[in-house]
């Protein structure tokens, strides 16, 4: 019995999918310790954007450590907080022309979702927050309340409040909600704020329309209630620009950031919020231990390199159709497939858990590494480095299609 089985808590979850050990990681591939590869169509779900040990950030966080750089801050002022800082603004919210402060937290998603919910209530002096089904926003008790997963939801121990859950997608839905509001006697009041993935990564790769999203933001301008982007999976060039709403012409009050900002696995969350909502924050009222990540700083500014020019844009286009086009003889020729996303996230819905389980388990016997979400587990995520190498990604591909192939036949 290994250490891991013997001291590790039964919380542990992706080892199971994965039972090696692995022990180095370059780019889109992972060795474990006996010497055998694996491309990452996981790739930290949604962390590792631009790769496994990305050289140009190795070699600056190389470099900031033998400088004796300052590795811990809280949020105090640092050399390497402000050239991220510097950075972000000139590189990303500058050219959308968006004023929003940027607010650092503990660094994970979960963190960002939290402070969000914290200051939309405080902004708005309402308690409620709409949220969506099929959402998945963290596993701390009110990003918990906005997750929609009964699985997760049912290890709170104590009731998950002062959130409600709407239809995603549904344009009738939301005039029905904007009756109601309307209707001093419908007994309903409108929330603090709505909050949504424009993609439901975890939740099935479920694609908002831009119809539906603008919609919604015009619902909640409407009844006085914030638009809170929740971008921490699919944000950071996953869909082929910096945000994944950048084509939807919209203007969240507040856009929830982690996982990829922080560059190569480094962690870092970052809440964007707009200066006459973020005045209503009092120093020090929500903090974290880990908000003056240093190291995370000089990797994220590396990774902010990437935005300066398209070149890693276009490739990302290119990628994402090689992709789709990859899985559409599966969609086409296997009635059972549906296969929907958006750039370098796709989702293949294969119809059961018990499919999509054999599915990632003979991927992985071939040396793929690739994981399953939504309902019940049905649907099988690509999520691959942006950086992946085009051979890389056509072997990952080539591993996919045939072992889908194969167990969708074999169900048959």
């Amino acid at each position: 019995m290994s250490i891991f089985e013997q001291r590790e808590s039964n919380i542990r979850a992706y080892c199971r999918v994965y039972p090696v050990v692995f022990d180095k990681a370059v780019n889109a591939r992972q060795t474990d310790e006996s010497g055998k590869q694996y491309i990452d169509f996981f790739a930290g779900a949604g962390v590792l954007n631009f790769g496994h040990n990305n050289p140009r950030m190795k070699k600056a966080m190389i470099n900031y450590l033998e400088s004796d750089g300052v590795t811990h801050s809280l949020d105090m002022h640092t050399t390497a907080k402000r050239a991220f800082m510097e950075r972000f603004v000139k590189t990303i919210l500058e050219p959308r022309n968006m004023d929003h402060k940027m607010q650092f937290m503990g660094p994970t998603g979960t963190n960002s979702v939290e402070a969000a919910l914290k200051i939309a209530r405080r902004a708005t002096g309402r308690q409620e927050i709409a949220a969506f089904t099929h959402g998945f926003h963290g596993m701390t008790l009110g990003a918990l309340a906005c997750t929609a997963n009964a699985y997760f939801r049912g290890a709170a121990g104590v009731p998950l409040n002062h959130v409600s859950h709407h239809k995603f997608g549904c344009t009738e839905h939301l005039k029905q909600l904007a009756s109601y509001y309307s209707d001093a006697s419908s007994g309903f009041s409108p929330p603090a704020a709505f909050l949504v993935e424009t993609i439901q990564a975890e939740g099935g790769v479920n694609v908002a329309s831009k119809e539906w999203l603008q919609a919604l933001a015009k619902l909640a301008k409407d009844v006085g209630a914030l638009l809170i982007i929740d971008d921490i999976q699919v944000g950071c060039g996953r869909t082929g620009s910096y945000f994944s709403f950048d084509d939807m012409e919209l203007d969240p009050d507040i856009v929830c950031l982690a996982k990829g900002v922080g560059g190569m696995g480094t962690p870092m969350a970052l809440n964007l919020v707009k200066p006459e909502i973020d005045k209503h924050w009092s120093p020090g009222e929500h903090t974290g231990t880990f908000r003056g990540q240093s190291l995370s700083f000089v990797a994220g500014s590396e990774a902010l390199g990437y935005f300066e020019d398209s070149e890693l844009m276009t490739e990302v286009a290119h990628k994402a159709a090689l992709m789709a086009g990859a899985l559409a003889p599966l969609e086409k020729n296997i009635k059972a497939i549906t296969v929907r996303g958006k750039g370098m996230i796709l989702g293949l819905d294969v119809g059961s858990g018990e499919q999509a389980k054999a599915i990632v388990d003979a991927c992985f016997a071939d040396g793929l590494l690739i994981a399953s979400c939504g309902t019940g587990g049905r649907v099988v995520k690509l999520i691959p480095p942006l950086t992946i190498p085009h051979d890389d990604l056509q072997q990952g591909l080539d591993i996919l299609v045939s072992n889908t192939s194969k167990v969708m036949e074999a169900t048959a």
